[in-house]
């Protein structure tokens, strides 16, 4: 039966439904505008001139890499990606792998046969040793020896993982220090070998600060939420890792040190300068750390003269593609460019425009100087 009643019911109904209607298109429509931080990435509409450089000025090496699997890579198709991009030479951190001592040194024996056999003069291997458990007796001893081995059979140096004073622990649990005396004999032999030390020690100090929008590598902490290290009752604060590291610098004065990424000071080149002048024994190379030498190009470029003995060519993860970015921050005066990884990096890169003199000595010469066996007819 027909009513007033009924049709303002009806009506206020459709009213109720319609305006829903409008205001979840509206809801939609808003969200599409809203993205994660991730996913803004606008092409620049900035005009300026550079280009993208795929091959060195000069033929350079890489002291830092890591190649896994090296025992069964193939070999000549790294050498010719290699030759690609005008790399010279390439050092594998890891050439011991993981896992006992006695898989680690059949590791390194395998891989070094694949390069023997392969590629003679183009690879060098690091070896690794473990440092766990280093109170357990003849521990620190079986490690010395495995380095003398390792570099009897071709080893050019020691890789030292970030784990040493962060997750390494003695048999009873406790954290083995960097700085713990009980692994002198292994700086000690390496001096004595005449072989360098490149040692990882922390991480970027941010990963120690609170994860919100005051930390300039929160993205990275969001990817990778295993690196912040801020709530751990176990891994004490970034600058006691830093003094664990330096200390051993001081102490062992005959060993040539590689602070790797800049030692996690390239936001700092100032301290990075007095690092280095500190410590004589020690160099540098800025392994996935380009981005912090990019965004400040003038500074970058005064630092990399002022100390153009002190630092070598570092990449770490090997990526063809990724060497790019390296050649043109270091070769080009080039603006506002792309870094390769947005969790590094989130802002653009700028270019040093380095004297030949200073890239010759960046992209060989310093490593020569440090690594006799590498053959020298390669970089003439």
């Amino acid at each position: 039966m027909f009513s007033f009643k009924n049709l303002f019911k009806a009506l206020s109904f459709i009213l109720i439904v319609t305006l829903a209607i409008y205001f979840a298109i509206s809801i939609i429509q808003n969200k599409k505008n809203i993205m994660s931080f991730e996913d803004y990435d606008p092409p620049s509409s900035l005009i300026v001139e550079g280009e993208v450089i795929k091959k060195a000025k000069y033929t350079f090496i890489d002291v830092h890499s890591h190649l896994w699997n090296m025992p069964m890579m193939d070999l000549n198709e790294l050498v010719a990606e290699m030759d690609e991009i005008n790399m010279g030479y390439i050092v594998n951190l890891s050439g011991s792998g993981f896992g006992p001592q006695g898989a680690k040194d059949l590791y390194f024996e395998k891989s070094k046969k694949n390069i023997e056999e392969n590629q003679p003069g183009r690879i060098g291997l690091f070896v690794n040793v473990d440092f766990n458990s280093i109170d357990i007796e003849n521990h620190v001893e079986n490690q010395v020896n495995a380095i003398r081995d390792a570099v009897s059979k071709g080893a050019i140096g020691l890789k030292v993982y970030k784990s040493l004073g962060l997750t390494n622990k003695d048999s009873k649990g406790n954290r083995v220090r960097v700085d713990d005396e009980r692994l002198a004999p292994i700086w000690e032999v390496c001096g004595e070998l005449g072989i360098p030390v490149l040692i990882h020690s922390a991480d970027p100090f941010q990963f120690w600060l609170p994860k919100d929008d005051q930390n300039e590598r929160w993205f990275e902490l969001k990817e990778k939420p295993n690196r912040f290290y801020g709530d751990s009752d176990f891994i004490p604060p970034f600058e006691d890792i830093i003094k664990e590291q330096h200390t051993i610098f001081k102490r062992h004065k005959n060993t040539t040190f590689i602070n790797a990424h800049l030692g996690w000071m390239g936001n700092d080149l100032k301290r990075l300068g007095k690092h280095l002048d500190e410590f004589p024994n020690v160099v540098t190379e800025f392994g996935a750390v380009i981005a912090e030498l990019g965004r400040q190009p003038k500074t970058a470029r005064q630092f990399f003269i002022d100390y153009q003995d002190r630092i070598m060519f570092g990449k770490d993860s090997y990526n063809k593609e990724e060497f790019y970015t390296y050649f043109r921050v270091l070769e080009s005066d080039d603006e506002y460019f792309d870094y390769f990884r947005k969790r590094h990096a989130f802002w653009k890169m700028y270019g040093l425009n380095l004297p030949d003199e200073v890239l010759k000595k960046i992209y060989y010469e310093n490593a020569l100087n440090l690594f006799p066996s590498i053959p020298r007819d390669l970089f003439e």
